[in-house]
């Protein structure tokens, strides 16, 4: 099926129309595949979905130039491999011009990522590359006096933490402060955002029998109570949040924002991949989209709203790993969706304490809902067993 054609009949398929609701809400556009559409063929299907917002994992130029004049904001990346290379000013510049500047006004391009997960490889050389590739893309920014519209950061795995649980007692990995201190002091001095890549689906994967399934979709729970804050969680995600806030806090920078510029469900999985079905993608998906559009904060900063980048816009045929890797799309290549989301009452937004929790299928909202999440990417086997096994421990106390 055309794209073009599929995308004038998905709004019937999902019996919605998103703009109104998410403008946190944005989607992950990752091409490791070999039969993916032409980017122009993406246009339609972004809008028609209402994702206002698109992050890629470089700085294509046949997807930033399909989008000019769409109106949608877009994260580019600087390549893990290109780290070394732009921590020369002269290399820097060059990749601002070449990747950013080519394309303003008419593709809105708002951030800039140097790399991902960098701190979480255990790579010395990368990890002292990092900050200076930051500031070597933020100065060339800077000296086209576009400082002000695109800001710079990067996106860190949340086994950063060494500490998660409860969040008020969150802190970060003893041997990565060194690197992670002086990335928050960029942010501060540059106004950019503390990038968090998420996923729920991991923490249930690797302990099915003790993570309630429902802690993890966003369905109703009992959740627990953080003894250091006197705080109620009723999922993983909000509580992962404030440990970051807690960690930011714990050194000394308490007024940073996190975002998450990851987080999604897969929909298929091997044997051993407990829970990766098209009904559970569905669930995740379906309610994160509802909770965000409620524009809550988490129970540590309730008026900080959410922004989150789902993961991802299509499923990647040719990414390495288990099937679960390929299988993170709302959609198939072809356009064909992946599973039907579930967002009738989109609009509905709670006025419950707890932030709200819309089933999906049915126009019912639920008190004391919210999101959840993951100690880790599975991709990266090196991060820290303890962390999954301080959550475990703690959903065990609400089994």
């Amino acid at each position: 099926m055309e794209l073009s054609r599929f995308a004038s009949l998905l709004t019937l398929l999902l019996g919605f129309a998103l703009p109104a609701m998410v403008a946190a809400v944005g989607i992950n556009y990752g091409q490791i595949a070999s039969n993916l559409p032409a980017p122009e063929n993406v246009v339609p299907l972004v809008r028609q979905i209402g994702a206002t917002k698109v992050k890629l994992y470089d700085a294509d130029p046949k997807v930033l130039k399909a989008f000019a004049n769409s109106g949608v904001e877009f994260i580019v990346c600087v390549r893990n491999e290109d780290l070394a290379r732009v921590k020369d000013p002269v290399n820097a510049l060059a990749w601002v011009k070449t990747n950013v500047q080519a394309y303003l006004p008419a593709t809105r391009i708002t951030t800039i990522t140097v790399g991902n997960e960098i701190l979480t490889f255990n790579d010395t050389t990368m990890s002292g590359n990092l900050l200076p590739a930051m500031q070597g893309i933020h100065a060339a920014l800077a000296s086209l006096a576009l400082d002000k519209q695109v800001s710079v950061t990067t996106a860190h795995s949340l086994s950063t933490l060494e500490v998660s649980y409860p969040p008020s007692a969150g802190v970060f990995r003893r041997d990565l402060v060194k690197y992670i201190a002086p990335i928050l002091d960029f942010h501060s001095k540059t106004g950019s955002t503390f990038l968090i890549n998420a996923y729920p689906y991991f923490a249930y994967k690797g302990s099915p029998k003790q993570v309630p399934i429902d802690f993890v979709l966003f369905q109703p729970n009992q959740g627990v109570v953080d003894p250091g804050s006197n705080l109620r969680y009723d999922n993983m995600l909000f509580a992962q949040i404030d440990a970051v806030y807690a960690a930011l806090a714990q050194l000394g920078y308490k007024k940073l924002n996190v975002q998450i510029s990851e987080t999604g469900w897969p929909s298929k999985g091997d044997e051993d991949e407990a829970g990766a079905t098209p009904e559970n993608a569905m669930k995740y998906n379906s309610n994160l989209i509802r909770i965000v559009s409620q524009r809550r904060g988490t129970p540590m900063r309730p008026s900080s709203d959410l922004n989150i980048y789902v993961f991802a816009l299509f499923n990647e045929n040719m990414k390495p790993g288990p099937t679960s890797e390929r299988n993170y799309g709302l959609f198939e290549p072809d356009g064909t969706p992946t599973y039907a989301l579930a967002l009738s009452g989109i609009n509905a937004v709670s006025n419950t304490s707890g932030g709200g929790l819309v089933n999906p299928g049915t126009d019912e909202i639920s008190s004391n809902g919210y999101l959840t999440i993951s100690s880790s990417m599975e991709r990266y086997r090196s991060a820290s067993l303890a962390l999954l096994l301080a959550c475990v421990s703690w959903i065990a106390l609400i089994s």
